[in-house]
């Protein structure tokens, strides 16, 4: 795939460090992020102070303030330009927004690590750690 890119000219500009999807309880399905953002975390060796960029997509306000009571992010990095309370929440296109803005945000901050959470419903949520390379 790298040769591929390569061929049209095409520059790599991050790769994925870890990548999660899980469950938790369907009744607290907000809650869910905080799992998936310590195992991905986790499988990428990093902690939340690497963390340059997160996105935490706020379906609902209350999925960020789970996420800052638990983490304790720092807050210029978390949600730097706004969430989807903000930017708004299409279904099914959430996470391709968010990854590509933490991208961007990486970039223009020189930063080297993005995490993105997400509760995708049902108590379903996953995290990505992302390296801009």
């Amino acid at each position: 795939r790298r040769a591929a890119a390569e061929a049209l000219g095409i520059r790599p500009r991050a790769r994925f460090r870890a990548r999660v999807a899980l469950g938790s309880d369907p009744v607290l399905q907000l809650t869910g992020v905080i799992p998936a953002a310590r195992r991905a975390l986790e499988m990428a060796g990093l902690s939340i102070r690497d963390m340059d960029w997160i996105e935490v997509n706020e379906a609902f306000a209350s999925v960020a303030l789970c996420f800052v009571r638990e983490f304790a992010p720092d807050l210029d990095r978390l949600n730097p330009w706004g969430g989807a309370i903000a930017h708004g929440h299409p279904l099914g296109g959430s996470g391709a927004g968010l990854l590509a803005k933490m991208l961007a945000g990486l970039e223009c901050r020189d930063g080297r690590f993005g995490l993105q959470v997400m509760c995708i419903g049902h108590g379903m949520a996953t995290a990505t750690v992302i390296e801009r390379i």
